[in-house]
């Protein structure tokens, strides 16, 4: 199935995407920086979450993990 229909699937995209994009703009500052507005700008949104919600993002990036390492229909 896409992520698109699988709702599981989708917030994983989206929590690899934060992360991600709060890992670059920790690295290399003005990659994202200069793409505040238009598409890119999501990317530099992303990264605005991932910074002032780390604590629950790094939560949740747990309990995705826990929750593939020990399916619950295995």
């Amino acid at each position: 199935q896409s992520a698109l229909f699988n709702f599981e699937s989708l917030l994983l995209v989206l929590l690899l995407t934060i992360c991600t994009c709060a890992y670059l703009r920790a690295q290399f500052p003005s990659l994202l920086d200069r793409n505040k507005t238009g598409a890119l700008g999501l990317f530099w949104k992303a990264a605005r979450i991932g910074e002032r919600l780390s604590p629950y993002i790094s939560i949740c990036c747990l309990i995705f993990a826990i929750r593939y390492l020990f399916p619950a229909n295995a």
